[in-house]
């Protein structure tokens, strides 16, 4: 069973930036897929970031330029690493782990809230 733990969230001033984690239970990220989700209230879960195992990336627009994922597989760790932040990115962010192509997968983080306001 895989799990997944999420750290990193917090309030920010626009403008600002954060980075989370999300620190898997194995050596799994060379293996898997990886992706980044949010909710904001009263929306659906929206995807953010992927990160598949040979490290392509992919962005919704409304991030592109300005949130980065990353891996350190010895750390078996995911970053998403959010610049310039504005106050429409307020959700609580979310890690998912896929074991295909398709997303989501089956295993989910906590979830860690993200609020952007002066």
């Amino acid at each position: 069973q895989v799990q997944l733990v999420e750290s990193g969230g917090g309030l920010v001033q626009p403008g600002g930036s954060l980075r989370l984690s999300c620190t898997a239970s194995g050596s799994i990220f060379r293996v898997y897929n990886m992706a980044w989700y949010r909710q904001a209230p009263g929306k659906q879960r929206e995807l953010v970031a992927t990160l598949t195992n040979d490290g392509s990336t992919n962005y919704v627009d409304s991030v592109k330029g300005r949130f980065t994922t990353s891996r350190d597989a010895g750390k078996n760790t995911v970053y998403l690493q959010m610049n310039s932040l504005k106050p429409e990115d307020t959700a609580v962010y979310y890690c998912n782990l896929a074991r295909g192509p398709a997303y989501p997968g089956d295993y989910w983080g906590q979830g860690t809230q993200v609020t952007v306001s002066s």
